[in-house]
């Protein structure tokens, strides 16, 4: 399956917006320059009390659609 290296700064209200369904998608640059665009439902995995900070590997089905969120060193 594709996946995607990206960076997510997130704050903890802008978290918030995703999660209470005010926003419904996420953009994110990849580490190589792509925007990629994804659920934001698929925040809930990774947010902390600060929102969500660092780089993250997106996986997608061989179709483009989104599979997995998994935060990477």
């Amino acid at each position: 399956m594709p996946t995607i290296d990206v960076v997510i700064e997130l704050s903890r209200d802008a978290c918030l917006a995703h999660y209470e369904g005010r926003v419904g998608q996420v953009m994110a640059h990849s580490l190589d320059g792509r925007c990629v665009v994804f659920p934001a439902e698929a925040l809930r995995r990774v947010v902390t009390q600060d929102g969500v900070h660092g780089r993250f590997r997106l996986t997608f089905s061989d179709t483009g659609r989104f599979v997995a969120i998994e935060r990477i060193a």
